[in-house]
């Protein structure tokens, strides 16, 4: 992999605006490969690229405080529309001085479109890269083993049952819009059809083109609610790009997103491991170079380098919480599970080489305690771990992109985490 000098780039376009104040984006140093780093403006604060962005589902990173989640590194929350319309309403916390206000996080802060979870939850899918269903490939009607389908697409939206209490909900462009804005978070994302990899060719390009139909109303109505909520702050919005694994439909989402009036861009939808740089690629080449690309659902080591090097700037995920909520801890020599046996009498920190707050102050052996007891604190302590492994990972790469040292980087950090894996294999 060959690396362009570490040498400044030129100023984009992409700065604040008198319609848009306090936000935009500037690239900083590119790489021969499509990466780069660069910096997003948002009205509360700047977000320096690459950079993981950490999940609060529900308003909060499960077990662990605002505060904690500033000190170990992040820079930006991500939050659930879809959850948070549901629980506790959008209009609560539009009441509340908006989901930053509401939450007592000062940072940055994401809102996706909700489209995700009414369609995943709706099909019975877990959150994953590559969505698995029973049957044949072609199936367009897929729904996760033992699963009963809640969601039913049409052309103006769609019709899901709450996985709360059954009850019966409508999402369109237009509802996400104003879900959104009530939340009003600084970057947003368009509402768009999740489709899986069991759907047909001929289903993935009619969703295709309803997902390009439904980003037009989401800008229209954006720009609507944008001037009717004048007293709050701009907020972003990013289009989502589908087309699943197929290198033409994704190439035209781009290409048809990317002449509209947006402020970034989603890469979304199901697509196998093997193939996230190649389409990541695909899309970068197409979209507008002074627009911030974001990644949905990633956060393993293999796979961030490869998104990175292929040219998207930011990603979230719920992996690193939710697996440390079940005792998998991340470390540079790889992840282990700390309800084994082996760790009963570790009084070793999890990783000697990390500087968060876990491994600065507790064992394994009393970790692996309060895991065996139930203990809620477990939960806290190890999702700080893997949520500071994660975030400094990231902030490693794009230091080692400016110093233009990300060849050995990756070499070192992948040879370590994976060397288990390749003795076992």
């Amino acid at each position: 992999m060959t690396e362009t000098p570490a040498a400044p780039a030129a100023q984009t376009a992409g700065g604040p605006s008198a319609d848009r104040p306090h936000f935009g984006f500037e690239v900083g140093r590119r790489l021969e490969t499509g990466g780069r780093t660069g910096t997003i403006t948002t009205p509360h604060g700047q977000i320096r690229t690459p950079a993981f962005i950490p999940v609060g589902t529900k308003g909060t990173v499960k077990a662990v405080r605002p505060d904690e989640m500033a000190e170990l590194g992040a820079q930006a929350l991500l939050a659930n529309a879809y959850h948070l319309y549901l629980q506790p309403g959008a209009d609560l916390i539009d009441e509340a001085g908006g989901l930053g206000a509401f939450m007592n996080w000062p940072g940055p802060t994401f809102t996706d479109s909700g489209g995700f979870q009414v369609m995943s939850l709706g099909a019975g899918f877990k959150k994953v890269i590559s969505m698995e269903a029973t049957g044949a490939v072609g199936s367009d009607d897929a729904v996760a083993p033992g699963k009963e389908r809640r969601s039913f697409v049409d052309e103006d939206g769609v019709d899901f049952r709450s996985h709360l209490d059954g009850t019966v909900h409508r999402f369109t462009p237009e509802v996400s819009m104003r879900v959104q804005h009530e939340l009003g978070a600084d970057i947003m994302f368009a509402f768009d059809e999740l489709t899986t990899l069991m759907n047909s060719r001929g289903y993935q390009e009619e969703s295709l083109e309803r997902t390009r139909r439904w980003a037009i109303r989401c800008v229209a109505e954006h720009e609507r609610l944008t001037r009717e909520r004048a007293h709050r702050p701009y907020q972003a919005l990013f289009g989502v790009l589908q087309g699943a694994q197929y290198e033409d439909l994704r190439r035209k989402a781009a290409r048809d997103l990317g002449a509209m009036d947006f402020d970034g861009f989603g890469i979304g939808g199901a697509l196998e491991k093997e193939n996230l740089g190649t389409i990541v690629g695909w899309v970068c080449e197409e979209l507008p170079e002074a627009k911030p690309r974001h990644l949905l659902g990633i956060s393993e080591p293999d796979d961030l380098f490869t998104a990175i090097r292929a040219g998207a700037d930011t990603f979230d995920c719920v992996s690193p919480s939710r697996v440390a909520r079940n005792a998998a801890v991340y470390t540079r020599d790889g992840r282990f599970n700390l309800s084994a046996a082996a760790h009963r009498r570790n009084f070793g920190p999890i990783d000697p080489e990390c500087d968060c707050y876990t491994c600065q102050h507790y064992s394994r052996a009393y970790l692996r305690h309060l895991y065996k007891a139930k203990e809620m604190l477990f939960s806290t302590l190890c999702t700080i771990h893997n949520e500071r492994f994660t975030v400094s990972l990231v902030d490693r790469i794009r230091a080692a992109m400016e110093a233009g040292d990300l060849d050995a980087l990756e070499a070192e950090t992948l040879g370590r985490y994976y060397a288990q894996k390749t003795v076992r294999s």
